[in-house]
């Protein structure tokens, strides 16, 4: 096999970066397999047409589970809304279709551990899955994982992850989909919580193994489209402490009502050697100090990731030329096809996936309870 026919289902904004990524993955990465934009699935034909012609897709199918009958297709890319995507997942592994999932994962865990059960049978078939954390694949972040693993903070000592936006600030702020529970699974907290809590786990090697949390939703009710009001079921914001598996302390925060805060995923740890901290907002900096310096001089010092060294960095543009937000998406699927190729599961694996949405779940139970609640373990 050369080639790996993709079949995306959803074709609204995560469909439109999915796109983005398979185009431009093999003229800067060459990987392994060379992707086909098969087929895109959509409910409305004219909307799921036009969005096949702009984006470049061969064709159209008005039902995702025509995508599993055709043989063009031998991955599932799932771009949809959370309520969707344990019934897509599990159908394509046990149709032999690779999967990609955008997180969360799902929008419980009862879903969670369906879909990961799922991932394990087919992999004992050679069939790979991977869920969308995105962020882990910036070169920042990268280098951030590489230096806490190369000890070159010491022993992590405190965490602090937060991701920030503003775009529900406004009262006005129509509601969508995103606002609902049934289709959403949570607000923030799933939305973009779980990308902050993807990435502290990656960053540091830990996970997350107990937390206090709070929640709250500020605009209860929120103008639809065409006239009215829809009552808003999730949370606007969510705030939580917890404690690692290597005993450090963590702290998280997502709002999607934070004034002023367009897109901010901020990582920062602490340790006994020193320190890093990363912004998504200038997503091509990471920040580090280390303690062992001269203390006159030391301090924190801006490292621009975009040298040939940096993974991902060197396929694209000379040092300093700047990377964005979808570029991530190019790194993922780079990354993907070249597991696939080699027979080996690709990571962020649906495990993992898991293993978020056991994070979020104890938060929303904290929460509801007012009490330190400890994340289910994996078996």
């Amino acid at each position: 096999m050369t080639t790996v026919g993709i079949g995306m289902v959803g074709h609204a904004f995560m469909g439109r970066a999915h796109s983005h990524g398979w185009r431009s993955v093999g003229p800067f990465f060459a990987p392994p397999l060379t992707p086909v934009l098969a087929a895109l699935a959509g409910r409305d034909a004219e909307r799921a047409g036009a969005a096949a012609r702009a984006l470049g897709w061969a064709a159209v199918e008005t039902d995702w589970k025509a995508l599993l009958r055709r043989d063009d297709v031998q991955l599932i890319d799932i771009c949809t809304p959370g309520d969707t995507h344990a019934e897509i997942a599990v159908a394509a592994l046990e149709a032999g279709k690779h999967v990609l999932c955008e997180k969360p994962l799902a929008n419980s865990v009862a879903e969670a551990e369906t879909m990961a059960a799922a991932a394990a049978r087919a992999a004992e078939r050679g069939v790979r899955s991977m869920v969308g954390f995105n962020y882990r694949r910036i070169p920042a972040v990268t280098l951030a994982r590489k230096l806490v693993a190369d000890g070159r903070i010491g022993t992590v000592r405190h965490v602090r992850a937060q991701y920030l936006q503003d775009w529900l600030a406004d009262a006005g702020a129509p509601f969508t989909w995103r606002m609902d529970k049934d289709r959403a699974g949570s607000g923030a907290l799933g939305d973009i919580g779980a990308h902050a809590v993807d990435a502290a786990q990656f960053v540091t090697g830990q996970t997350v193994t107990g937390v206090s949390a709070l929640l709250d939703t500020f605009v209860g009710e929120r103008p639809v489209p065409g006239g009215g009001t829809a009552r808003v079921t999730v949370d606007d914001a969510a705030v939580f402490i917890g404690r690692t598996s290597g005993g450090a302390l963590a702290s998280f925060e997502a709002s999607r009502v934070a004034a002023g805060r367009k897109n901010a995923l901020r990582i920062e740890v602490a340790g006994s050697a020193g320190s890093l901290f990363f912004d998504l907002e200038a997503l091509n900096e990471l920040w580090f100090h280390d303690a062992a310096e001269d203390a006159a001089t030391a301090g924190f010092r801006r490292i621009l990731v975009t040298e040939p060294v940096h993974e991902y960095a060197g396929a694209w543009w000379p040092p300093g030329h700047l990377l964005g937000y979808e570029h991530t998406f190019t790194h993922q699927f780079a990354d993907l096809l070249t597991a696939i190729d080699a027979g080996t599961d690709p990571a962020p694996s649906f495990a993992d996936g898991l293993q978020v949405q056991r994070v979020l779940a104890a938060v929303q139970d904290s929460a509801a309870g007012g009490a330190w609640t400890p994340v289910e373990r994996s078996v």
